[in-house]
């Protein structure tokens, strides 16, 4: 909060990994997920002072950088399928069987989402977000968040199908 350089580079240093994949999972791009952190940590430093103490500093740093994805997405027009309030109820899936996966293969299939099913997912499941929540960031309705998660579950798992054959032949 002083400006204290070692500090600063410090609270760099602890939290860019993270929240640097935070913004390549919802850009799906290296480089936009590069700019978005660097944007981040100065939005961080020149913020300080806002910063209340109501959470850890870890979490304080993951909204801002969510935030800054989620507006950057916005400006790039993000697709989001909408549907009717009347098509609210949305059937559980079950969880994708992580056992037979390998961590790339899970991000592989990520990024191949698009933009829309990337989005909703990453804030429900990665990020802790409710639909509501998700709902009134990105400006659309809990359901259509509902129905983008369903549909992000559902292409995500033929994309984890697909990849499992695939790894299944390669051994």
């Amino acid at each position: 909060m002083k400006g204290d350089r070692k500090a600063q580079f410090e609270l760099y240093r602890l939290y860019s990994q993270a929240m640097y994949n935070v913004c390549l999972r919802m850009t799906n791009n290296s480089l936009d997920a590069e700019d978005l952190l660097q944007q981040s940590f100065v939005d961080v430093y020149s913020k300080m002072d806002s910063f209340r103490y109501e959470s850890t500093i870890g979490a304080w740093i993951k909204r801002i950088v969510v935030n800054n994805c989620i507006n950057f997405l916005k400006k790039r027009k993000l697709n989001i399928e909408t549907l009717d309030d009347r098509f609210h109820h949305v059937a559980d899936c079950e969880a994708v069987d992580e056992a037979h996966l390998n961590v790339k293969a899970i991000n592989t299939a990520l990024a191949n989402l698009p933009d829309g099913y990337r989005v909703v997912f990453s804030l429900y499941m990665l990020e802790g977000y409710d639909h509501k929540e998700i709902g009134e960031i990105l400006n659309i309705t809990e359901a259509t968040s509902k129905s983008q998660f369903s549909r992000a579950r559902k292409k995500l798992r033929e994309l984890l199908e697909g990849q499992q054959l695939v790894l299944v032949d390669g051994r």
